[in-house]
């Protein structure tokens, strides 16, 4: 796991690792709607933190959301056997469908998992890239619109110390490094 670069005073940390790995208060899956686990970061969220965060989430969609979670929305579960504490669930747009409002969906994501780790008195976390895994997001894209949510969000809230971009592939960070919106 490599820290390649950090941004506003070193409240941001750019790196490349395993996102289940990250000790930090909370880390965000890139949640389906069912909040039952799937593929990638999901997937391996729910298989490292074992049935302790499918319990809970279970829990979630029979009192909250019984049609499942809705696109930019949050909750927040335990990690089970992570070394973090909690995960905060969001689900990322699929960028095939849609409008205009793609852009939105996938701040909405950011934003609400930063305020319910606020919420929650947590001071780190740790972000994959979301949707743009199998959801299809261009990380160019999404690099823009994931780093100027983060530095508002930042800008107005000083509770959370630190914020973790975590992707699993050097490209891919290379990727986000080469069209974030931070500025500095």
């Amino acid at each position: 796991m490599d820290v390649l670069k950090s941004f506003l005073t070193g409240r941001v940390i750019i790196k490349t690792g395993d996102i289940t790995k990250e000790n930090v208060d909370a880390v965000v899956n890139a949640a389906n709607s069912t909040l039952m686990g799937g593929g990638g970061v999901d997937g391996a969220i729910h298989r490292a933190g074992g049935p302790e965060i499918k319990k809970e989430c279970e829990e979630i969609r029979r009192t909250q959301y019984p049609d499942g979670l809705p696109t930019g929305q949050a909750v927040i579960t335990t990690a089970g056997k992570m070394a973090a504490k909690y995960v905060i669930h969001t689900v990322g747009p699929v960028y095939g469908r849609g409008g205009k409002d793609k852009a939105e969906l996938l701040a909405a994501c950011y934003r609400n998992s930063l305020k319910l780790a606020a919420d929650n008195k947590l001071k780190t976390i740790a972000f994959p890239a979301i949707s743009t895994g199998v959801y299809g997001y261009p990380l160019d894209e999404a690099a823009k619109v994931s780093s100027s949510e983060i530095g508002k969000f930042l800008s107005g809230n000083s509770s959370i110390h630190e914020v973790r971009l975590v992707f699993f592939s050097p490209s891919d960070a290379d990727t986000f490094l080469k069209n974030h919106a931070f500025t500095k």
